[in-house]
């Protein structure tokens, strides 16, 4: 069945660049209502915000600054007052750099997980909400091991078994949200321009080395993936998109 993102209020967490602002210009064409960009950066934000309502008309892009990992209670009351019904939640913010440990696993996993939980509650159409959809963007690294970013692999590890967990058809049917993941590969993005490795002075030349023979994308090709998931994902899968080829479910 294919979903429609006609009309739909959608909150893209990491919106202000790369891959979230993507996500979000896709989303805006596809006609949804208005595209909610948190990010910390607050600069580039409400740059973003003002290029996509030039491009798709007046309010369909608003910037609300937010640290993801202890902004959930304040903004996510925001948005719900503002939009009182929200459609889409991304959870697009991450970091990729294995020197800082406890900060990947507080915003790849714990922030992932508790922004989830909050617009999980507020959707479920068991306790009175409309349904919608969580999209976690996990990562190629959720699935396939190497030896160069073991702490950012934990991470991604860890949203595909909260995904494919909470997204468990089960979880769907009492609850009317789906929850799906996408696992991009290696991707152009600020993120990716200088991957910090746990063990920089034994990994970081092989690594550079290792990069350089993977099939890269830029990030339209997750963009467009985002509205293919969006469209046509059941609860509970993840997908692939790999060197800009069609989305493939894992």
């Amino acid at each position: 069945m294919a979903r429609d993102l006609k009309n739909k209020v959608v909150v893209i967490t990491g919106g202000a660049v790369g891959i979230g602002l993507e996500i979000a210009d896709r989303y805006l064409q596809k006609g949804a209502k208005v595209a909610v960009l948190l990010d910390i950066a607050e600069g580039q934000g409400l740059e973003a915000s003002k290029n996509l309502c030039a491009k798709h008309g007046a309010n369909k892009a608003v910037f609300m600054k937010c640290d993801v990992t202890r902004d959930l209670d304040a903004v996510s009351r925001k948005i719900i007052d503002t939009y009182k019904t929200v459609d889409v939640l991304i959870n697009n913010a991450g970091i990729l750099n294995d020197q800082l440990c406890k900060l990947t696993i507080d915003i790849n996993v714990q922030a992932l997980i508790d922004w989830s939980m909050k617009f999980w509650e507020h959707m479920r159409t068991d306790k009175g909400g409309k349904g919608g959809t969580i999209i976690n963007l996990a990562s190629i690294y959720g699935y396939r091991v190497d030896q160069y970013l073991p702490i950012y692999q934990a991470s991604k590890f860890a949203v595909m078994g909260f995904t494919k967990s909470l997204g468990h058809v089960y979880n769907f049917n009492r609850s009317g949200i789906r929850v799906v993941g996408i696992c991009p590969g290696f991707t152009e993005t600020k993120l990716t321009a200088d991957p910090k490795t746990w063990d920089d002075e034994c990994l970081s030349k092989d690594f550079a080395v290792f990069v350089k023979k993977q099939a890269w994308q830029k990030v339209a090709s997750v963009g467009q993936a985002a509205v293919d998931v969006f469209e046509k994902a059941n609860s509970g899968t993840a997908w692939l998109i790999e060197g800009a080829k069609p989305i493939v479910e894992v």
